[in-house]
């Protein structure tokens, strides 16, 4: 079963995201800060299959998560997708220059 790390600081979102993705049959790990989503992926080794970041979170964002994902040589294969609100280009932009795989 395909592992996803999901962080969303929005209990809603972060709940529908998790329930359409247990549906779809993959098992999830949620975190509901950057912070958060840095200490649950260290302690899983970088075990997912996919993350799933919120852009806007406190404590720190995705796109910084991102950043860490994919500098670290044994788990820049991860496939990260940012969520976000923000229609702004710059979010995409920057996004995108950090190593995320879709917006």
């Amino acid at each position: 079963m395909k592992k996803i790390l999901v962080a969303e600081d929005e209990q809603n979102i972060r709940e529908f995201v998790v329930i359409n993705l247990k549906r779809a049959g993959y098992d999830c790990v949620e975190a509901e800060s950057g912070e958060e989503a840095l200490r649950v992926y260290e302690q899983a080794g970088g075990d997912f299959d996919v993350a799933v970041l919120d852009i806007m979170m406190p404590k720190m964002s995705g796109i910084e998560m991102c950043r860490m994902i994919k500098s670290n040589f044994e788990t820049s294969h991860i496939p990260v997708i940012l969520l976000t609100a923000q229609t702004a280009e710059e979010f995409t932009i920057q996004g995108l220059k950090m190593g995320a795989d879709d917006y």
